[in-house]
């Protein structure tokens, strides 16, 4: 079924959780879906997101497989396996979380702990059909995870119910809290690039609320998703560049890598100025009301056969990638179209306002209807 690299069992006998095999686990080589670390030494000790989970009495179930070395948006690898998309097992399962998705969505798992550096956590959730959420940047820790360097990357979790998601980021995260009673939500719908059948979907959706909406516009948006690009680019190769002299990284990475160590400084310097100017907008829109929602996904994903055959698609990641740019928190809730497909529905929160943005997921999860789904058996 290829949803894990490795099987673990530790911990107490509280909720299962499975871990994203670019996190360190005591005993256990960290080898990010990627061949070239299939020879890595045993993590000497636990990440402190792991720490955390066993803690509080979770046991962990595996480490999970992902898109090669966390860089790629299908799911797809070769040489680690594939995890099948659990409710969708025609399409991919989106990355690079991959397996952290399938898990939770296959009762593998209770909750799962993924990454997100340019929607990691909220693509796979939305390909699968599951929750995922990418809190504000800095504020879980990241000691422990590959890569050690980043601007962008956020460890975040995954779960089959916002009630779940809630529970899994108590979890990881001691300062997280309950939320009161949320009154006077407004959301800000951000006028964005998508299929024409998602962007209704989200509408109905949000009409079944009653939730009051008011347009956003983000003159940046488009920008921020390149300028994303550039900096991810800069990092992994800082990162991953010198696993190219193995000759054992996957063509697709391999490619991106390549292509990686191009970016220029003149590129990281307009990044930069991006990544300020867009984050001034969210901030400035996020004043107006209590979170943003957009599709997380800007069309549907590809099939599972296109993929193994070698297609690629970072477009994806467009309406995700400009927030792991600005840091604020995002999330996505499960959404499928009426003829059964999965897009997803994000939400985007103030920083630190992670707890907040959960609990509209939880209170739009009210209005989902009914998803019938073909899964597969395991």
């Amino acid at each position: 079924m290829s949803i894990f690299s490795q099987r673990i069992s530790q911990g107490g006998d509280g909720y299962r959780v499975a871990v994203k095999d670019t996190v360190d686990v005591q005993g256990f080589p960290t080898i990010a879906g990627c061949q070239a670390l299939k020879d890595t030494a045993p993590a000497q000790e636990n990440a402190d997101v792991v720490n955390a989970v066993l803690k509080t009495g979770c046991q962990l179930v595996g480490k999970t497989n992902l898109h090669e070395l966390a860089y790629g948006m299908t799911g797809v690898n070769r040489w680690a396996g594939t995890p099948v998309n659990y409710h969708y097992p025609d399409l991919i399962p989106g990355g690079s979380s991959s397996g952290s998705a399938v898990a939770v969505a296959a009762g593998q798992a209770d909750f799962s702990i993924g990454t997100d550096t340019g929607g990691s956590i909220r693509v796979p959730a939305a390909c699968c059909g599951v929750y995922g959420l990418k809190p504000t940047f800095g504020r879980v820790s990241r000691r422990g995870v590959l890569p050690a360097e980043t601007t962008l990357d956020c460890v975040g979790v995954l779960a089959d119910s916002a009630d779940m998601l809630i529970t899994a980021m108590q979890a990881i995260d001691s300062a997280f809290a309950t939320t009161p009673h949320l009154k006077h939500i407004r959301l800000g719908r951000v006028d964005v690039d998508a299929d024409p059948v998602i962007s209704d979907t989200l509408a109905a959706l949000l009409s079944r609320s009653d939730v009051e909406i008011t347009p956003v516009v983000l003159p940046a948006f488009a920008e921020a998703f390149v300028a994303g690009m550039a900096v991810i680019n800069a990092e992994t190769w800082h990162a991953c560049g010198h696993l190219l002299e193995t000759g054992k990284v996957g063509e697709d990475v391999a490619l991106r890598l390549a292509s990686a160590a191009g970016t220029t400084a003149d590129q990281l310097s307009e990044a930069e100025a991006v990544r300020e100017r867009f984050t001034r907008q969210v901030d400035q829109a996020l004043q107006q009301v209590t979170a943003l929602v957009l599709p997380t996904l800007p069309s549907f994903p590809m099939s599972l056969a296109d993929a193994l055959a070698g297609k690629t698609d970072l477009s994806i990641s467009s309406l995700v990638r400009p927030f792991n740019l600005s840091g604020h928190p995002a999330l996505s809730v499960p959404l499928e179209t009426l003829d059964h497909r999965p897009v997803g529905l994000q939400l985007v929160g103030r920083k630190g306002e992670d707890e907040i943005l959960c609990e509209l997921a939880r209170l739009l999860s009210e209005f989902l209807p009914n998803q019938n789904k073909n899964s597969v058996e395991y």
